[in-house]
Formats: C-alpha cells, sequence, structure tokens
C-alpha cells in the first residue's frame, strides 16, 4: 500500500526487496516466501539515533510539531511521551481539526471517523465508540486523518508543523505534501522506506509495530535520552 507516497522511481519487487533488506534486514532472497520475518536491531538502533537527532535540532528551535498514529492500541504511549517532552521544551505541539469527520475507504467499504488527540497525539476513532479524549482509537493506513489535520492548519493561517512524527499515513501523507516527517514502521509498511529513499521522509525506524504497549517502553527512554528531553 502506498498510503500517502507517491513514488517518482519505478520500484519493481527486486528493487522493493532489496531496500527493504537494507534498510530492515529482511532476507533479500526473493525466493523467501515463508517464516518468521527479522529485523536486524542495529538498523533499528541507528535509525532511533537519527530520529533523535531530528527530535533534539526542533526542541531546540521551540518548534511547532504534530505528531499522529495509526497504531493507537500499540504505540500511543510512545508518541504521548515524545509530545510532553517536546512540550516541556518549547514546542507548540499542534491539536487542529479536533472532531473533525474523515472518511475513509476500507475494506469494509466507506468508514466515517473523527479525529480526536489524546495526550497531545493525533488519532481517528468510531464516532460514538467511546468517549473523546480516552486512549481506544482506530487502526488506520490512510494518509487522510494528516491530511485533514494540515488543511485545518493552512484554514487559520498556522503555526505550520516543522515535523511530523507518527506512522503510517500520518508520515507518508506530510512527507508527500513537503513536510518534514519522521515515524516507525514495521516491514509490511515499505512506503514509509520508499519515501525515505526517495527524500520525502527523512527518517524511518524499522521495528515490529505491534507488540505490547509497554514493550516500547525502552525505545521511549532511549529516544528521550539521546535527544537531551529526559524530564
Amino acid at each position: 500500500m502506498l498510503i500517502g507516497i507517491d513514488p517518482e522511481w519505478s520500484w519493481g519487487q527486486r528493487d522493493l526487496i532489496g531496500l527493504m533488506a537494507d534498510k530492515c534486514g529482511v532476507s533479500a532472497d526473493p525466493r523467501h516466501v515463508s517464516g518468521q520475518d527479522v529485523i536486524d536491531p542495529e538498523r533499528t538502533l541507528a535509525a532511533l539515533e537519527a530520529f533523535a537527532e531530528r527530535l533534539a535540532l526542533v526542541a531546540r528551535r521551540g518548534a511547532p510539531v504534530l505528531l499522529g498514529t495509526g497504531h493507537p492500541h500499540r504505540l500511543l504511549g510512545f508518541y504521548a511521551a515524545l509530545a510532553d517532552a517536546l512540550s516541556a521544551a518549547g514546542c507548540a505541539v499542534l491539536t487542529p481539526a479536533k472532531g473533525r469527520c474523515v472518511d475513509i475507504t476500507t475494506r469494509f467499504g466507506l468508514r466515517t471517523y473523527n479525529l480526536d488527540y489524546v495526550q497531545g497525539v493525533a488519532l481517528v476513532r468510531e464516532p460514538g465508540a467511546s468517549v473523546p479524549g480516552c486512549a481506544t482509537g482506530a487502526h488506520t493506513h490512510s494518509p487522510l486523518p494528516v491530511r485533514t489535520a494540515l488543511a485545518a492548519i493552512a484554514e487559520v493561517g498556522g503555526p505550520l508543523p516543522e515535523l511530523v512524527i507518527g506512522d503510517h499515513g500520518w508520515v507518508c501523507g506530510a512527507g508527500q505534501l513537503g513536510f518534514e516527517a519522521i515515524g516507525l514502521a514495521d516491514t509490511d509498511d515499505p512506503a514509509l522506506f520508499v519515501g525515505e529513499a526517495e527524500g520525502r521522509v527523512s527518517v524511518v525506524v524499522p521495528l515490529d509495530d505491534a507488540v505490547r504497549s509497554d514493550y516500547y517502553r525502552p525505545l521511549t527512554r532511549y529516544v528521550l535520552n539521546r535527544a537531551c528531553l529526559s524530564q
């Protein structure tokens, strides 16, 4: 799935497999079609370093940021900790278009979601699914939520985010529109790595994006420490 990226280059199967092998450490053999997938932890650490560098830079400038996730059940805590640390550093954590409807085409047909924010992190939820502000939300790869958020900012004349942080369509959609974007991606989300290879996404961290939320706490501490944002 392209999830917001419109590739400029021609990506054949072997090209894409080679990219994922280079960025994530998966097998470069196209005949490898079963068994456990692999992510090289050294590649994850290297990307986390670059991720932390971008956070540190935006924090030093006190620049506005936008955070959003299509994996709220798993990754909300990670992004919320970043939002809190960036806010404490003087960055404006933007929350545009809260409550606005977003129509997303899914495999089940067209679904309408509401854009909401939890601890400064954007997510979408089905109307009436839960009390606004709670952590539950829908899993989505769509770039439409970030497009909705950015359009709402433009409607009121800014400020626009200097950095968009997230996953899935939040990163691809923002990067495609020319915003600097960094994020996390699993091996089944090659669009983010294509965006990075083509220069529209600044940093992509390869990791398993569907483990228990508390498993990301060491990564959170590592990133905040490396960005000098620990409180």
